[in-house]
């Protein structure tokens, strides 16, 4: 399940896979540069699966609830992680309440919850409300 990831030069979609979302390429119509993945996704459950296990880079996460008040004061947080890390790693954000079988797989029980994935496995997790300096140094220390 590829990202489509819209070109900042001419405006049209280009499919990533997982595996290169950390990765600089190129546009398919206008071959200009296409930036690493510098924002965070919204993940479903296949997407998750993929890049997860696909990406050459560690993965954030971000379980989250759009109720949540710690989890919209964390999003910014985040998104400041995720331009951080661009390049060097891919931050997802999980809605716990569209996809709860995702928050149970890791038992998230509180939100925000972040946790650090590399090759699948769990490198850390907490939560509660994370600066972006922590969340990048995490991620750093997973071997970003």
């Amino acid at each position: 399940m590829p990202v489509v990831r819209t070109c900042p030069s001419c405006g049209v979609g280009n499919r990533i896979p997982a595996l290169h979302l950390a990765d600089e390429g190129r546009c398919g119509k206008c071959k200009s540069v296409l930036p690493p993945i510098a924002e965070p996704l919204e993940a479903d459950v296949a997407l998750f699966d993929e890049v997860t296990r696909g990406a050459a880079v560690p993965t954030l996460v971000d379980f989250w609830a759009e109720w949540c008040g710690p989890c919209r004061m964390a999003a910014p947080e985040v998104a400041k992680a995720a331009q951080g890390l661009a390049g060097r790693a891919v931050v997802l954000k999980v809605d716990t309440e569209r996809h709860p079988e995702l928050a149970s797989r890791y038992g998230v029980q509180a939100i925000p919850n972040f946790v650090v994935l590399k090759d699948g496995k769990v490198l850390k997790q907490r939560p509660g409300f994370v600066p972006a300096p922590q969340l990048e140094e995490w991620v750093r220390s997973a071997g970003a």
